[in-house]
């Protein structure tokens, strides 16, 4: 009972460790693509300006370019935990030098230094996800990416949330520093943390520079590529469009604020812990189909809402369906993409997949406001329900009795 109990306790200090890591990544990336905005247009920049502010976000889109190198350098548990300690370092010193800087006069310079900011997250990223594979078993895979999602939704929460309202009140300087001592501060779990110990990564295969290429040559990958690219564009164009939608019923902006930003996020990151548990208990496959189900529920009920002029209580159930599906969906992605990694390549691979279902859904978000201008937003429900439907059935017929990779093979690590 002793031993199980030490097992259990290191387990839940090992997530706990992880969702910090996660949470230190979401926080500046949140703040900064919300308050940079603000805080540029109240210094009379253009719209066109203000528009480059998306180049931020390059490194997180293109980490798989350099995911192999990663995977390349770290072997040992003791070489990932200092890759990303080395990597959280510098990301919290470009934050800090950021935060000494004037928007008015050096704002090329601050988006110069937060795309290599951005850069050091997205590299200790790649690192804490293929850490993250090699450590925990297959049946607690759930879990940490439990612990993925919460940390990113999380890390929205505090960083356009209470971190907003601290640069209301103490300015830019102030939020800066506190960001970058979030950073740090989560590093020191990682460090003195012995119970992450990742399981036998193999010394013979090592990752190519092009092998984010070769992830997509593996026999029957294609399922999990599809899969990937019909999961988030069956929901994410409706939660692109909902603050314009709710703009059009005629609420103003704090409460659309908290409806979608507040409320709504909290919803995802209390619906990813579940999502992780259930996992577990009846493996992802059977949760992968209970969640398309969820979205297919949510892209329905927006489409009947669409006809009528919804009530308050209507909308808060349809934030709460959406984000319950963005929360759970992600923690099934990011598990199903765990079961899909080679040897070797596990941060690769990974990211491969990852960034496959962030491309899918912004090219689905991009297309999404075309639709609602030239079909209304039923016409926008409609498309978005019809490919909820098609990923439901691709899911039930390819998804059915296929085995996980590590229910097959089984995993080396300790966790």
């Amino acid at each position: 009972m002793k031993s199980y109990s030490l097992v259990k306790t290191n387990k839940s200090i090992t997530l706990a460790t992880f969702f910090g890591l996660y949470v230190a990544q979401s926080v500046p990336m949140s703040f900064f693509t919300t308050a940079l905005q603000v805080l540029m247009r109240q210094a009379d920049f253009s719209l066109t300006s203000i528009a480059l502010m998306q180049l931020i976000k390059l490194p997180w889109i293109l980490k798989f370019l350099w995911s192999p190198l990663v995977d390349r350098r770290c072997i040992s548990t003791a070489d990932y935990k200092r890759f990303i300690i080395r990597s959280e370092m510098v990301y919290a010193l470009l934050i800090l030098v950021i935060g000494f800087l004037d928007i008015n006069t050096n704002i090329q310079l601050i988006l110069l230094l937060l795309i290599c900011s951005f850069v050091a997250s997205a590299s200790q990223d790649i690192a804490t996800d293929a850490l993250a594979i090699l450590t925990f078993r297959s049946e607690n895979k759930g879990m940490i990416n439990s612990m993925q999602a919460m940390g990113s939704f999380g890390g929205a929460l505090i960083g356009s949330g209470v971190l907003l309202m601290i640069l209301h009140q103490f300015g830019w300087r102030t939020v800066t520093v506190c960001m970058c001592m979030i950073v740090m501060v989560v590093i020191l779990p990682l460090k003195y943390n012995k119970g992450i110990q990742a399981g036998d990564k193999s010394e013979t295969v090592y990752a190519r520079r092009a092998d984010f290429i070769w992830f997509f040559s593996q026999k029957g990958i294609w399922r999990q590529v599809c899969f990937l690219i019909l999961y988030y564009s069956s929901f994410i164009g409706i939660l692109s469009i909902l603050r314009p939608y709710l703009v059009d019923l005629g609420y103003g902006l704090k409460e659309i604020g908290f409806m979608s930003g507040i409320f709504g996020t909290a919803v995802a990151f209390v619906a990813a812990y579940p999502a992780g548990k259930l996992i577990k208990k009846f493996g992802c496959n059977t949760i992968r189909i209970w969640v398309a189900v969820l979205i297919l529920v949510s892209t329905l009920y927006f489409m009947q809402m669409s006809y009528t002029h919804p009530t308050k209580i209507a909308l808060y159930i349809g934030i709460m369906l959406l984000w319950s599906s963005y929360g759970m969906g992600s923690v099934v992605v990011y598990t199903s993409a765990m079961d899909c990694v080679r040897a070797g390549r596990e941060g690769t691979d990974f990211t491969v997949q990852t960034v496959l279902a962030q491309l899918s859904g912004i090219i689905v978000a991009s297309v999404s406001g075309l639709v609602a201008d030239r079909m209304g937003y039923s016409g926008l429900f409609a498309m978005e329900l019809a490919l909820a439907f098609v990923s439901l059935i691709f899911i039930a017929i390819f998804f059915k009795n296929k085995k996980s990779k590590n229910a097959k093979t089984g995993n080396n690590s300790k966790i």
